[in-house]
Order: C-alpha cells, then structure tokens, then sequence
C-alpha cells in the first residue's frame, strides 16, 4: 500500500499534463481510442459527450461533497463491470493497484466502472505508472480544469519519484 506523507502534499499539487477546459477536452478526445477518466466530474463530463473510457474511477464526490443524482446516474449507466473497492484518503491500497492492473490488462474488452469506497484522489499515479502509451489519462484539477495525461517516459518518472516516497 502507498500512502501519502505530509510532506509530498505540495508535490502533488503540481500538474502533471496539460490542463484544459471542458471545451478543449472534448476537441484533444475526439480522436482518441483509448482513455481512462479519474473522478466524477471528468467521467461524467465524457459521458455526456458520448465519449467512452476503458476505465473509469470514481467514488460519486466532489470536494467531498456528493454528486448530484443526474450524475451519478450517468456514471452508473457506464460500464458492463462495476468493481467496488475501499480506498482511504491519501492512499493507494493493493486492492486498487491490483484492480487498476486488471483493467489494463483487459483492454477495452469490457468497459469497467471502479467504484471507490473512501477516496479516488492518489488513483491517477498507478493509473499513469501502469498505463500504455497509447492511453490518455484524464482527471479533475480542481478550480483549475481537467488534466490530460500522456503516460511519456518523463511523466512516469515523476510518478515513480512520488511512488518511490511513499
């Protein structure tokens, strides 16, 4: 399990990718095949445009507050398979890790919906660290707008850095 120290807190808040409105999402998306949406806002906000992820991770709040109904019977529509996990706040359980890695190796067979119990907001670094090339990686900046992440060779190792102290 990989938990977050205080002290990587400031780390964290540097963006890794390119930050883009909702506007800009969907042109960047348009020509892309293989995506994996972290949080609810951003998954909902695909879904909406009848972009549809591999893989999506939520846990139905924003800035811990809950979603609203109409969004989160978006989300719930998505997906053949919906795995449920526990992940607390500042972590990334084996659980996830192990669930993130699965949906990698599903390919795209099966959408998958992973459903968090406690707290989405470290998944997009085992996400990055484990993804193809090929994948676009999005997830919510909050008051900033939506991270669009290529998994380069560069952008894994600033996950791996912030892995490694853990």
């Amino acid at each position: 399990m990989y938990k977050l120290p205080e002290n990587l807190r400031d780390l964290l808040k540097e963006p890794i990718g390119k930050v883009v409105d909702e506007k800009q999402l969907v042109e960047l998306l348009k020509n892309e095949k293989k995506i994996v949406s972290i949080g609810d806002e951003v998954t909902y906000t695909l879904l909406k445009h009848d972009i549809k992820p591999l893989f999506c991770i939520v846990d139905y709040k924003t800035r811990r507050g809950n979603i609203s109904e109409l969004k989160m019977n978006k989300i719930k529509s998505f997906g053949k398979k919906s795995i449920v996990v526990n992940n607390p706040a500042r972590t990334i359980t084996d659980d996830l890790w192990n669930i993130i890695k699965y949906s990698f190796e599903n390919k795209g067979k099966t959408p998958i919906r992973i459903e968090i119990i406690g707290e989405e907001d470290l998944a997009s670094l085992a996400v990055i660290n484990m993804a193809p090339r090929d994948v676009t990686i999005i997830y919510g900046l909050p008051d900033k707008g939506v991270l669009v992440v290529k998994p380069t060779d560069k952008n894994k190792e600033k996950v791996r850095e912030v892995l490694e102290k853990m």
